[in-house]
């Protein structure tokens, strides 16, 4: 499949991105060059959530990259228009998108409160239909635009409806944001694809929210995805796109053959821990 081996002089824009896979994208991104504008929330430190847009701004530029770190929420309209078009006056168009920010509960109907319902299905699904149709225009004008969702392949197996239907809702939803794009603007030659971890990833979420240090030593770096990420992008947008990728089988296509270098915590392979959806 054609590349263009690099990611130099190329403009990304991400929603989140102030740690974890985010980062990580951005960071390995970085280490060729490219421009990288994060539109995210978090402009002090958290003792519960280490990292800031201006750290990671710091990652980005110490990595090679020029960064664009930007205060803002992706559920609101007037703030992602904005981040677009300063993403375009600072570095002359948008090649891609990357929809990362997404926001996890996993208690099911009966128990989930209406708000945050409301705050996933917001950030995870409405926030990608708004970045990626905001900065839509810009991206038919990139030489190879593509469009890059953190989201699931659609598994109907009913257990994840069983056990937290309203997260699957809204990263389904992103799943299926991303796809419809891929369609849409096959012709036009903008790709969309999608990409999920086959294992849990040592991320703040998982630390904190599924299962904490049990969890962690059973989980992967961030860099895996990273790493995935970075092959999907350069590849060509007319030859690559409306996949739902998973991190490990995209490095094992790439020639990657040794993953203990991913490994969070000591172990195997048989001490990892599945995510879900998979």
């Amino acid at each position: 499949m054609p590349t263009s081996n690099s990611l130099a002089g190329r403009t990304i824009i991400m929603s989140g991105g102030s740690r974890g896979i985010g980062l990580a994208i951005a960071v390995r991104a970085a280490r060729d060059g490219a421009n990288v504008a994060l539109i995210a929330k978090t402009d002090t430190p958290d003792p519960r959530l280490p990292g800031t847009i201006h750290s990671a701004a710091a990652e980005i530029e110490a990595a090679g990259g020029h960064a664009l770190p930007i205060l803002g929420d992706i559920r609101d309209d007037d703030t992602v228009a904005k981040a677009v078009a300063q993403t375009v006056e600072r570095f002359g168009g948008i090649d891609i998108v990357v929809n990362n920010a997404s926001a996890i509960t996993l208690q099911n109907i009966g128990e989930l409160p209406a708000k945050r319902y409301d705050l996933m299905l917001d950030i995870n699904a409405r926030g990608t239909f708004a970045l990626t149709s905001l900065a839509l225009p810009h991206l038919l004008e990139s030489t190879n635009p593509h469009v890059l969702t953190l989201s699931p392949p659609l598994n109907m197996d009913r257990r994840w409806l069983r056990y937290h239907a309203p997260y699957t809702i809204s990263k389904y939803a992103m799943t299926m944001l991303t796809l419809g794009v891929a369609e849409s603007q096959r012709d036009a030659g903008v790709a969309a694809n999608c990409l999920w971890p086959r294992t849990l990833i040592a991320t703040a979420a998982v630390q904190n929210l599924l299962g904490g240090e049990a969890s962690m030593t059973g989980s992967r770096t961030p860099e895996i995805v990273a790493d995935a990420a970075y092959q999907i992008l350069i590849r060509s947008s007319r030859d690559c796109t409306g996949n739902t990728f998973v991190d490990d089988d995209v490095l094992r296509e790439a020639g990657v053959t040794d993953f203990s270098q991913y490994r969070f915590g000591p172990g195997t392979d048989d001490d990892l821990a599945i995510d879900i959806f998979l």
